[in-house]
């Protein structure tokens, strides 16, 4: 993952004043209206005239609203910037622990077929599992245990790069209940979507109903937002469908994963 100047996360990371920046605003949401500036100095090792004057930035860049005698809110402008840096930080998070630290851990797979401790093994994405293989593959390792035919095998030493192809984000969007939620569905366009899809996830009672009444499953539904991005990160086609109301919040988050997507809007006219 190369880090652009003009990215978030480089700012976030590189930027002292705008990591400060970031912790105070999330400390004001997390306690608004009442914020205790001894309390944040302490937490972040500045002085409280330091904290007051972010804050007062916070209040002249439209991101905190100042109340008076110590209370604060933050705004929408910071919310959405404190929701930018997270997302940010999180993709990182996650480049990190999957592609750099796991390295110099043990990967598990399933065993294609009867492992031996000691055989070397290639390991390759399918369904989105990882499974470990007799074959050569472009990533190989070593087996750590000895594990029959569908048992989990512990993989190290592991050398190149495990073959895996993401998969695509399907967002489909349908009205709230005040709209017409179901009965206001194209049916015939979602039929379509959720044929090509290995993974389906619902966000809304509508979205769930809708899934149902097109002859499908719902794969997922608490989480199904968190659920359907790592879905495709292992290389499932997969497919969200979501209420009007909550589908900016997640193109937002999509755009932010460097997961390809496509839009459907199943709004009957």
């Amino acid at each position: 993952m190369k880090i652009q100047e003009n990215d978030p996360l480089y700012i976030i990371l590189r930027s002292k004043r705008e990591s400060t920046k970031f912790q105070i605003l999330v400390d004001i949401a997390e306690n608004q209206p009442s914020v205790r500036q001894q309390e944040i100095a302490a937490k972040l090792g500045i002085t409280p005239q330091a904290v007051s004057d972010y804050i007062r930035d916070l209040v002249d860049d439209g991101m905190v609203y100042s109340q008076g005698r110590g209370s604060y809110k933050i705004t929408y402008k910071g919310v959405d910037w404190v929701i930018t840096n997270a997302e940010a930080l999180q993709s990182y998070a996650k480049h990190v622990t999957r592609d750099i630290v796991q390295q110099v851990y043990v990967w598990t797979a399933i065993a294609e077929s009867e492992i031996k401790k000691g055989d070397r093994i290639g390991l390759y994405m399918d369904g989105g599992f990882l499974y470990a293989s007799h074959s050569e593959k472009p990533a190989m390792g070593n087996a750590v245990n000895d594990a029959a035919k569908g048992a989990d095998v512990g993989i190290i030493e592991l050398k190149g790069i495990i073959d895996h192809k993401k998969g695509t984000v399907h967002i489909c969007k349908i009205p709230r209940v005040q709209r017409g939620g179901s009965t206001s569905v194209n049916y015939e366009g979602l039929k379509k979507v959720l044929e090509e899809s290995d993974f389906i996830g619902a966000v809304g009672i509508e979205s769930y109903i809708s899934i149902g009444n097109a002859g499908f499953e719902v794969d997922t539904f608490f989480g199904a937002c968190d659920a359907i991005i790592d879905a495709a990160f292992y290389g499932l086609e997969c497919a969200i469908v979501i209420v009007d109301e909550e589908f900016t919040d997640f193109l937002k988050r999509i755009e932010n994963s460097e997961l390809s997507y496509k839009l459907h809007d199943f709004v009957s006219s």
